[in-house]
């Protein structure tokens, strides 16, 4: 191995590293599952946790960080010795995380690591978790979280109806007193509604006049016209976004555009249920999240489910309401969906 090409793996070991704590922070575990070869472990004695291959990582990753209240990993480089295609080295990490059940603390950990070098790049083989140290003490500072008042502030000064509520189960209850019994109410294709119960039950009690069922039924082509009119001016329409800037405007992405006509404005009223996680500061950062975290979820769910990956086909920026009292937006202080 000529010394050019121990530099250019030393440093792009280093950059797979790096981008693991970015992922941890930023809490994609898509990305952060990418990083491991497709039989890679990850291993926390500790937890404890073993997880092999990127679904399994994803997964187990997910679940994790739903116990978080807050968590910060600040990563240090550590040891990285070349063998060929093959590496071995340390990284050390500072931690600060508080659970939901009220754990909280700061610890010192070592990441033993086995690299493979594979044709995407170097990847993960092992990462190993070892704790070297824990304080449980409780922490003094705290975690601002997402500005779910600033974003609120903004939506309200665009011509939208906003609450701020603690999580799906309060959403699922106000989405059942602001949509009428009997009303004719077409839900969006949603983790969101499906994970808080929201899409159930509109779906599937009875209470109203459910458009998705009935579309579902309806053959696309000798009804083509029908189902058109039926997606693009719905009585309600109840869906989520992909993000919501702290500027007020709402963005959603979308395969196949079937909910936007509604969301746009055909619909006399619409209803938006949001996750914390979901704030960002600018339409720039909007854009970023659905490009890098959004879109890998949903091809995954979509290729699970239909056999094909999605794409952003289209893209619809709401920047106000001028309709009042038409839209309102439910913005959850917990994550939910994508």
């Amino acid at each position: 191995m000529s010394d050019l090409q121990a530099v250019a793996d030393r440093v792009e070991i280093e950059a797979l590293r790096g981008e693991f704590t970015d992922c941890a922070m930023m809490r994609d575990r898509a990305r952060l599952a990418g990083l491991f070869t497709s039989d890679g472990v990850l291993r926390m004695p500790n937890v404890p946790i073993e997880l092999t291959g990127p679904e399994e990582i994803r997964a187990g990753g997910e679940k994790l960080q739903e116990q978080w209240d807050f968590f910060v990993q600040t990563y240090h480089p550590g040891t990285i010795r070349l063998d060929g295609d093959v590496a071995t080295g340390r990284a050390y990490i500072h931690e600060l995380a508080r659970m939901l059940d009220g754990r909280q603390g700061l610890n010192y950990a070592i990441y033993h690591d086995r690299y493979r070098r594979t044709p995407e790049g170097w990847r993960f083989a092992e990462r190993v978790y070892e704790v070297r140290y824990v304080d449980p003490s409780p922490l003094g500072g705290f975690a601002p979280g997402p500005r779910l008042d600033v974003a609120a502030t903004a939506l309200t000064a665009n011509g939208f109806r906003v609450e701020i509520l603690d999580d799906a189960a309060a959403a699922r209850a106000r989405v059942r007193e602001l949509v009428p019994d009997g009303a004719e109410v077409f839900t969006a294709a949603s983790e969101t509604l499906r994970l808080s119960g929201i899409d159930e039950d509109i779906n599937a009690s009875g209470r109203y006049r459910a458009l998705r069922p009935r579309l579902l039924a309806m053959d696309r082509v000798t009804q083509a016209d029908e189902y058109r009119q039926l997606l693009g001016r719905p009585e309600v329409v109840v869906g989520s976004v992909n993000a919501v800037t702290e500027t007020g405007s709402l963005v959603a992405a979308s395969g196949s555009g079937s909910q936007l006509p509604a969301y746009a404005g055909g619909a006399a009223r619409a209803i938006w249920v949001v996750g914390a996680q979901k704030v960002v500061p600018t339409l720039q950062d909007a854009l970023r999240r659905i490009e890098e975290h959004v879109l890998p979820l949903e091809s995954a769910r979509t290729q699970q489910a239909y056999g094909a990956p999605s794409a952003v086909n289209r893209l619809l920026v709401l920047n106000a309401e001028p309709r009042p009292g038409r839209a309102t937006v439910l913005l959850l202080r917990e994550p939910i969906g994508f």
